[in-house]
């Protein structure tokens, strides 16, 4: 009757439409063991429940059960391989669309309806791709108009899906399921070097009370210097008093992002009429805001490794003395708690959780430094080409992500 806008090379004629009970041959939703018996749960059954449900291959389970707990909901072992849907609570329990394929043999509770194809009429992989793009507009046209908020069985039997061939839904489902591998890959790669930085900025720098680090590269030895920060910086009050920058070069400082345009980051210039008394902060150079955030309460300190630009009055600008390198400033001071410790003694808060600190002030707290500013350089390449690699890895993630969207969008009817 119909042909999807992407194809896969080697098929060809038109979808046929089908009801779903006319291409399973059985389904099945769980049910919960009373809670009130506590000799029913913490077991060696798993049992799973929609939240469990990732969108991906299901590998975890929220709670077990024991045989007893199985045997009293009369619940059923639903082998591994097997499709899963979300039923209940598809809008206000935020679950509308959750599906997976079950990693692990598992029992269910009655948020869960697991579907048995015939497999010679519907392929699992391409059901669940299938599902993963249709589910929204399914969870709102099947429910619609009505105080239901939850598929049964008989709702699922009169699903309407177009298939095609067996062997292109086949073919269509390796392939969608391949891009889902690449995509856990590359997170579970993501999560692996952000682990390794989060790691490395603890092992790497001496902790408290101590004068080396864990961790060091070859070659170099000896104590760091403890140092106050205004030993290895100075204040920089250049002002664009000439206006040779405007609104649209005024910068702002992402604790994700660092320093960027403001307007790229935000949106829109946030900046009053005139500019002329904003600081200029080059690159290379440090900018310390006073703004807090969640994580980082008293502010905030980063590089500037772009474009030169101006910043509010409210921002520090730095610059760096003789044997400092500003990237390994920008790299201690990265950690949450290694910044908010050097900051919270020098901080005094206002009347409106205001942060009273000035530009001096903010550099009379100790650091530990290395004495070879070849080591500072040492240090803050490693950390950079561990971002780069992270961004890199951050892109290919975004760029599959979108691929496999087009794909659940124009590979099925």
């Amino acid at each position: 009757m119909k042909k999807p806008e992407i194809r896969l090379k080697g098929f060809n004629g038109e979808w046929s439409k089908y009801k779903m009970s006319d291409v399973i041959t059985d389904l099945y939703n769980g049910q919960t063991p009373s809670r009130a018996v506590n000799r029913y749960w913490n077991g060696d059954i798993n049992w799973i429940s929609s939240g469990d449900l990732n969108r991906g291959i299901v590998e975890k389970c929220s709670e077990k059960i024991t045989r007893e707990g199985q045997e009293s909901a009369n619940l059923k072992l639903v082998p591994k391989g097997t499709f899963v849907m979300a039923i209940t609570g598809l809008e206000a329990a935020g679950t509308r669309g959750n599906c997976g394929i079950l990693g692990i043999d598992t029992t269910m509770n009655q948020s869960c309806m697991a579907l048995f194809p015939d497999k010679n009429k519907i392929n699992t992989d391409f059901l669940f791709q299938w599902y993963r793009a249709f589910s929204e507009e399914l969870g709102i046209r099947l429910t619609q108009g009505t105080k239901q908020q939850s598929f049964n069985a008989s709702i699922i039997k009169e699903i309407e899906i177009t298939l095609p061939s067996i062997n292109e839904q086949k073919s269509i489902g390796l392939l969608l399921s391949n891009m889902d591998r690449n995509i856990t890959a590359t997170k579970k790669k993501i999560a692996s070097m952000k682990q390794m930085k989060s790691a490395s900025l603890i092992s790497m720098f001496p902790l408290i009370g101590e004068s080396t680090p864990r961790v060091r590269f070859k070659g170099f030895e000896g104590k760091w210097d403890k140092k106050t920060l205004n030993e290895c910086l100075d204040i920089s009050r250049e002002r664009n008093t000439d206006d040779k920058f405007g609104k649209e070069d005024v910068l702002s400082v992402s604790d994700d992002f660092g320093v960027m345009n403001q307007i790229e980051l935000l949106g829109r210039s946030y900046a009053g009429k005139s500019v002329s008394n904003y600081g200029i902060l080059k690159q290379g150079q440090l900018v310390y805001t006073k703004s807090p955030l969640k994580s980082k309460p008293y502010g905030i300190v980063k590089e500037n490794t772009g474009k030169t630009g101006i910043v509010s009055v409210l921002y520090a600008v730095y610059t760096a003395k003789d044997n400092t390198w500003i990237p390994y400033i920008h790299y201690y001071f990265d950690p949450a708690w290694r910044l908010n410790a050097y900051l919270r003694p020098l901080i005094n808060k206002g009347a409106k959780n205001t942060m009273n600190i000035s530009d001096e002030t903010a550099l009379t707290g100790y650091i530990m430094i290395p004495h070879d500013i070849k080591e500072q350089q040492r240090i803050a390449s490693y950390f950079r080409n561990l971002d780069m690699q992270i961004s890199l890895q951050e892109q290919r993630l975004e760029k599959l992500k979108q691929i496999k969207a087009a794909c659940l969008d124009k590979m099925f009817v």
